[in-house]
């Protein structure tokens, strides 16, 4: 049986592990070729472990496993024109895509916060979701075939969570303005029948929320622990769940859904 997505492209940024890989992984499950990027390397500011070429690499092997094309390629989305050649060469491989799935992100929140953390993450979550949107858009208008972009926002986005650092403040207003991105280009893209949503993640078990400096942070105020609960009774949420709320965003099942926030979060949301 023909998968949701047989025949499509996906444009996925950080696609080496965590979120990304999960997307990667089940787009290609019904049917897409897949477009990954990743920075696969050091921030300075963020505390936890980031991504490797050897994770990059897995990501390939297993959406190879599916029989599905994979064109992987490290690049950066704070640099633009990095961007555009990794999009460009994977075009070239793959053909035209059809989604995008604005992705990457990082969370510099530690114990020992330095000024510095406000501009990477905004630089990554805000201005790296807007850098591959606008790499993408050219070529999705120019096919005349529609598509579906979703970009990776968090209930960070919804909600005034995150702390009082310069990371966590960042995050907060970095969720939030992908947000207005969202809509404005749900607007702007519409009439080339180009879907743009968000989708806002609760707590994922992923390496950059199941970490040392993380879950230190965490405990280091009470508070801030008890503010990330969830309604049901589940302490984190799965990757998967997210790539299936994407699947729907970008398959023909949500073809007139755009411009919405959909929280994916156990009820968090509700709960604020």
């Amino acid at each position: 049986m023909a998968g949701q997505l047989e025949g499509k492209v996906a444009f996925i940024t950080g696609a080496a592990r965590g979120q990304g890989r999960s997307h990667a992984i089940r787009l290609a499950q019904e049917g897409a070729d897949i477009i990954a990027v990743d920075i696969c390397k050091q921030i300075d500011t963020v505390g936890y472990q980031m991504s490797t070429p050897e994770d990059l690499a897995e990501t390939v092997s297993q959406v190879e496993a599916l029989d599905r094309r994979i064109h992987a390629v490290e690049a950066d989305v704070r640099d633009r024109a990095a961007l555009q050649a990794a999009f460009d060469a994977g075009v070239a491989e793959l053909g035209p895509v059809d989604i995008v799935l604005a992705n990457a992100g990082i969370a510099p929140l530690s114990l020992n916060p330095v000024p510095e953390e406000w501009q990477d993450v905004l630089d990554v979550n805000l201005t790296g979701v807007y850098n591959t949107v606008e790499v993408a858009k050219p070529s999705m208008i120019e096919g005349g075939r529609g598509g579906a972009i979703v970009i990776t926002s968090s209930t960070a986005g919804l909600n005034g969570i995150g702390g009082n650092t310069p990371g966590g403040l960042g995050y907060t207003a970095a969720k939030h303005g992908v947000v207005g991105l969202m809509r404005s280009y749900a607007n702007q893209l519409a009439e080339h029948s180009i879907r743009v949503n968000t989708v806002h993640p609760t707590g994922v078990d992923t390496p950059m929320v199941v970490n040392d400096v993380m879950q230190e942070f965490l405990e280091a105020d009470p508070q801030m622990g008890q503010a990330m609960a969830n309604a049901l009774p589940v302490p984190m949420i799965d990757a998967v769940d997210i790539s299936n709320a994407i699947l729907y965003l970008v398959s023909d099942a949500g073809r007139y859904v755009t411009g919405v926030t959909l929280p994916v979060d156990a009820g968090f949301t509700n709960k604020k």
